[in-house]
């Protein structure tokens, strides 16, 4: 258990350098602001393409399937904007 604290201790004390390596900063923003662009045009598509899926099912009595999908879409909206968000409070 004191090796533990130990451990714990020297890990609070250590400071890391939170700067990026010079020259790295204007591309790596630009990129990441694409990806971000694009991960959430994904999402919105997908959100439209679902909801489409669901309106078109429902008169075939396929609504739930569509339902468990708008819910998957939703979820990984969620964890893409977790992750943006991340992103940007490590910047």
């Amino acid at each position: 258990m004191m090796l533990v604290h130990h451990v714990v201790m020297e890990l609070n004390t250590m400071t890391l350098p939170l700067d990026a390596p010079p020259g790295v900063q204007p591309g790596l923003d630009k990129v990441l602001g694409w990806v971000k662009w694009i991960a959430y045009s994904v999402c919105t598509l997908g959100i439209l393409i679902a909801g489409g899926m669901m309106a078109v099912g429902q008169r075939r009595g396929e609504g739930g399937e569509h339902a468990a999908r708008l819910g998957w879409v939703l979820a990984a909206c969620i964890v893409i904007g977790a992750a943006t968000a991340l992103v940007d409070a490590l910047k």
